[in-house]
């Protein structure tokens, strides 16, 4: 049994900032002291309303962005009034607010974003590119995550999770993966995460990334040894691979090698058990269960085409050649 701690996440304007350092960078203007703001809803809200001074549906917990229509509302504004309009929206206890299409700044707003610790950004994507881009980095930010005990590897583009208890010999199975060519994800423990697709997505936790542990040897960096192609950031899950002594196996999955679908953060994936013996090469095992499931996803399935030509046979009478 796959054990499991789900934790909610707890999102910060950083934490924000970082992750779309790749897809959607943005310049911090101003509100350095506020990076630690929680954005408590992964929404994106564009506050046309609330500048008019319209606040009783505001929402105020979201990511505030103001693109062409607004700066150019704003700069329409007479100087006082435009500054009472900043105030009363940067004191709405926001947490960030950004600026799109590399519009000037005004200067009100970068005092008041100062003075309310309130973080302001700045990028020059278009508005309508930002908030679909942005939409995307908050639901994979703030989506359940479970760190779960296994070591993820990519196998010939599958994404399997090596499972089973210590000493067993996942890190030594995952090693002799990646001497055959294929790439290690996280080792011992990964964190999981459901994205917008509905798919189950690994990845490392930071402070083990690119590690392995192998008992006799100690810790190595994965990549050193075997070259960055060696390794994944993240990899999708397509099947977990249960490793167990054969007592266990007879003890605990009296389904035979193949059980019913394993769930991980609400979602099934495929099960699969493998008894660990002296003398057997788990990896070659593993590396063929998982060859097997991508035929499986292809539609070629060789138990169930075998069973059909056995009772094809014995219903039709057909002999049965060398």
């Amino acid at each position: 049994m796959i054990k499991q701690a789900v934790k909610k996440q707890l999102i910060t304007v950083g934490d924000f900032i970082e992750a779309s350092s790749d897809t959607m960078p943005m310049t911090l203007v101003a509100g350095k002291s506020g990076l630690k703001r929680r954005i408590n809803e992964p929404a994106i809200n564009r506050p046309g309303l609330a500048l008019t001074g319209f606040y009783k549906y505001f929402a105020h917990k979201r990511i505030q962005v103001l693109g062409l229509a607004e700066i150019s509302y704003l700069s329409s504004l007479s100087k006082a009034k435009r500054g009472k309009c900043l105030r009363e929206f940067f004191g709405a206890k926001l947490p960030c607010v950004v600026v799109t299409r590399g519009k000037t700044i005004l200067p009100a707003m970068i005092e008041l974003a100062d003075e309310f610790r309130v973080p302001l950004l700045k990028t020059t994507a278009v508005t309508k590119d930002f908030v679909n881009a942005t939409t995307i980095i908050m639901e994979n930010l703030s989506a359940p995550r479970s760190q779960i005990q296994g070591t993820m590897m990519e196998i010939m583009g599958i994404g399997v999770l090596i499972d089973g208890a210590p000493g067993i010999g996942k890190s030594d199975t995952a090693l002799a993966l990646i001497r055959k060519g294929n790439a290690l994800v996280s080792d011992d423990v990964t964190s999981m995460r459901v994205d917008s697709a509905g798919s189950i997505i690994a990845s490392p936790v930071n402070i083990t990334r690119y590690h392995m542990e192998i008992r006799g040897l100690g810790i190595i960096h994965v990549p050193s040894l075997f070259g960055v192609s060696s390794v994944r950031n993240e990899k999708k899950l397509d099947a977990v691979i249960t490793l167990c002594s054969e007592s266990q196996r007879a003890k605990e999955f009296r389904g035979g090698d193949k059980l019913p679908a394993v769930e991980i953060l609400g979602v099934e994936v495929p099960h699969i058990v493998i008894a660990v013996i002296p003398g057997r090469d788990i990896a070659n095992i593993v590396e063929a269960a998982t060859l097997d499931l991508k035929l499986k996803k292809l539609g070629h399935d060789a138990e169930k085409e075998l069973d059909e030509r056995l009772v094809s046979i014995m219903t039709g009478g057909q002999a049965v050649t060398d």
